[in-house]
C-alpha cells in the first residue's frame, strides 16, 4: 500500500503531524522524495504515527505500509470476503489501510490506483470517475479512479473481486448522462432489475424535491452476501449487503420491494446530505443520518402511499426509540461523548434524529423547509459543519423564531404532552391548556421547556373539519387564512413553556380536538379525549 499525500500545514508552524494507524506496518517514509528516519523525525505506536518536525509550508508525505485483509477479522479497513477485497471505513476504518488524518473534518481529493491479477480480479472499482485503465504483464491489470470532490477518508472504498454488472443509464435535468451499474456475483444479477428502479427514481426525486443533481459520471452499487454494515454510502460506490438490494416476484414480499426502494435512496441521497455537506465531528452524526433518514422517509412515501409508511415509521419509533429514552441507554440526539463511536448508530441518532428534522418542516411548512435546505446547502456544499449550522440556516432562510429548539438535540428523553380542554358554548371558544414534562434521564436529572409543534384539528360531531380563523396564545392574537381566505382546518401551535393555553374563538359547537395530527413531534400524548370519542376518530 503506498499512499501519496499533499500536505498544507496551514499553521505554518512546525508542529508536530499525528497520523492515525491500526494494524498497519509501516515499510517507508518520505518527505519531498527525502526518506524519513525514525527517532528523532518520526515516533510510532499501536495507534499513531508521529512526525516531529514536518515541514512548515506546503509537502509531499510518501508512506509505503503492507497491510494483510485477508487476516483483517475485525472487519474495518480493508478485508477479504468470499473471494472479494472490500472496505468499510466508516466510522475509523481508514487507518486500517494506511496512516492519514482519520478525522472528519479532514476533507481531501483522492485518486486510487488498484493492481491486481486479472482472472482473480477482474472488476476494480473505487470511488469518482474512472480515468484509465489498462492491462499489465503476468496476467495483471490496474484501473485508476480520481474523484473531484473533497471528501473525508471514512468515505474511501475499493472493491475488487469477481462481479458482474447490471448496467442503465440516468439522464440528469441538466441533461449529463450517468452511467449506473450495480455489481453483484453472478448468480445474483437476475434480482437487480428493482434496485436499479429504486435508483433512477431517487436521483429523479431527488432532483424534483430538494433540487440536488448527482454530479459524476458514474454511479456504482456493489452488493455482497455478507458485508457486515448492511449499507454504506461512499462517494459513487456504495456498498450493500445483498439482502438489502436483491428481490425478484418468486420470493420477495411487498415490503421486500419496499426495503430496497428506502435503502438505495437512503444511500443515495447521503451523496449531498453526509458527502458534499458531511460532519465536523462523530458528535454531529445526526446530521447526516437523522436527515438522510427524513429524506429517505420522504422519498418512500412519495413512491408508495404516504399514509401507510408514516404510520409504519411513528409504530418503530414508539417501539424501539421511546424505549430507549426511557432506559439506561437513553442519549441526546447529538451524544456529547462517546467510548467508541459505533455505539452511537442508534435509533435515537437515527429515527429521533429524523423526527427533529421533520419539525423543522412543520414549523416552517414544505416551501420553508425547501429554503432552509437550499442555503444550507449554498452556505456549506465543500464542508464539515455541525447541526448549528442546519439550524442556523433553517432560521435565517426564513427568519423564525426557533427558540428552545435546539434543545432536541441537546436533551434526551421522550417529552410527555399533556392536553386539556373546555368549550364555552355562549363565548364560542374553545381552550387547550398543554403542559409539558421530560422525564430525567441518566446524567440529565433536570429539564428545560422545549419547542414543541403541535398539530391539530377541530372536527364538529358529525365528522367534519371546522375551520379555524384565529387562535390566542395567551400573548398574542393570531388570524389564521388558508390560500383562498377561509380559515384553516390544521393547525401547528407552539407549546414553548412548561404550562401554556391557547384560546380557539367563534367556534360554533363543542369540538373534538384531533391532536398531534401527522404525528407532530416525538412525543407522549395524555389528553382527556374520551374513548368514545376516539371511537369516533376510529370510525370517521
Amino acid at each position: 500500500m503506498h499512499s501519496k499525500i499533499h500536505v498544507i500545514n496551514r499553521q505554518g508552524t512546525l508542529s508536530p503531524l499525528r497520523l492515525d494507524g491500526v494494524d498497519v506496518k509501516l515499510l517507508s517514509i518520505r518527505i519531498n522524495s527525502k526518506v524519513v528516519k525514525e527517532g528523532e523525525e518520526y515516533s510510532l505506536s499501536s495507534k499513531h504515527l508521529i512526525l516531529h518536525h514536518p515541514p512548515a509550508t506546503q509537502f509531499v508525505l510518501e508512506i509505503t505500509t503492507e497491510i494483510e485483509p485477508q487476516n483483517n477479522t475485525a472487519l474495518e479497513g480493508l478485508y477479504k470476503t468470499t473471494g472479494n477485497f472490500c472496505t468499510q471505513c466508516e466510522a475509523e476504518g481508514f487507518r486500517r489501510i494506511t496512516f492519514y488524518q482519520d478525522c472528519r473534518d479532514v476533507m481531501a481529493k483522492f485518486t486510487t490506483r488498484i493492481e491486481a491479477d486479472k482472472s482473480l480480479y477482474p472488476v476494480l472499482l473505487s470511488n469518482g470517475n474512472l480515468i484509465e485503465q489498462a492491462d499489465l504483464p503476468d496476467g495483471r491489470h490496474y484501473a485508476v479512479w480520481n474523484d473531484p470532490f473533497k471528501k473525508p477518508c471514512y468515505l474511501f472504498a475499493l472493491v475488487a473481486g469477481q462481479l458482474v454488472s447490471r448496467d442503465d443509464e440516468f439522464v440528469t435535468c441538466s441533461g449529463r448522462k450517468v452511467a449506473l451499474h450495480i455489481w453483484t456475483p453472478t448468480q445474483d444479477i437476475s434480482k437487480t432489475a428493482h434496485a436499479t428502479y429504486s435508483l433512477k427514481a431517487a436521483m429523479k426525486w431527488d432532483e424534483e424535491v430538494f433540487g440536488r443533481e448527482y454530479d459524476l459520471d458514474l454511479f456504482n452499487i456493489v452488493a455482497v452476501p455478507d458485508f457486515n454494515m448492511g449499507a454504506m454510502e461512499n462517494k459513487s460506490l456504495n456498498i450493500f449487503n445483498s439482502r438489502l438490494v436483491l428481490a425478484s416476484p418468486e420470493t420477495a414480499t411487498d415490503a421486500d420491494y419496499a426495503a430496497v426502494i428506502g435503502v438505495i435512496g437512503h444511500e443515495y441521497f447521503h451523496n449531498w446530505t453526509g458527502n458534499r455537506v458531511t460532519c465536523r465531528d462523530w458528535f454531529q452524526l445526526s446530521l447526516k443520518e437523522g436527515l438522510t433518514v427524513f429524506r429517505d422517509q420522504e422519498f418512500s412515501s412519495d413512491m408508495g402511499s404516504r399514509a401507510v409508511k408514516r404510520i409504519a415509521d411513528v409504530l418503530r419509533l414508539r417501539i424501539s426509540q421511546f424505549s430507549q429514552d426511557a432506559g439506561p441507554m437513553a442519549h441526546r440526539v447529538r451524544p456529547h461523548s462517546y467510548i467508541k463511536m459505533d455505539n452511537f448508530y442508534t435509533v435515537t441518532v437515527y429515527e429521533k434524529g429524523a423526527e427533529v428534522v421533520r419539525m423543522y418542516e412543520t414549523l416552517l411548512g414544505k416551501k420553508g423547509f425547501r429554503k432552509g435546505m437550499d442555503l444550507y446547502f449554498e452556505r456549506h456544499d465543500g464542508q464539515a459543519v455541525t447541526c448549528d449550522d442546519f439550524y442556523a440556516a433553517m432560521r435565517d432562510a426564513n427568519n423564525a423564531n426557533l427558540a428552545n429548539f435546539k434543545m432536541w438535540y441537546s436533551q434526551a428523553g421522550t417529552p410527555v404532552l399533556t392536553v386539556s380542554t373546555s368549550y364555552d358554548a355562549a363565548a364560542r371558544t374553545f381552550r387547550l391548556k398543554c403542559r409539558q414534562e421530560i422525564p430525567p434521564t441518566p446524567g440529565q436529572p433536570t429539564k428545560e421547556p422545549m419547542l414543541i409543534p403541535l398539530a391539530l384539528g377541530l372536527v364538529s360531531p358529525k365528522g367534519k373539519d371546522l375551520a379555524i380563523t384565529s387562535v390566542h396564545d395567551g400573548e398574542s392574537l393570531k388570524f389564521l387564512k388558508d390560500e383562498h381566505g377561509n380559515g384553516v382546518t390544521t393547525v401547528v401551535l407552539r407549546v414553548e413553556k412548561a404550562e401554556q393555553e391557547f384560546v380557539f374563538a367563534d367556534i360554533p359547537e363543542r369540538p373534538i380536538p384531533s391532536l398531534l395530527r401527522n404525528f407532530s413531534a416525538p412525543v407522549r400524548l395524555v389528553s382527556d379525549i374520551s374513548d368514545e370519542d376516539l371511537l369516533f376518530f376510529t370510525c370517521s
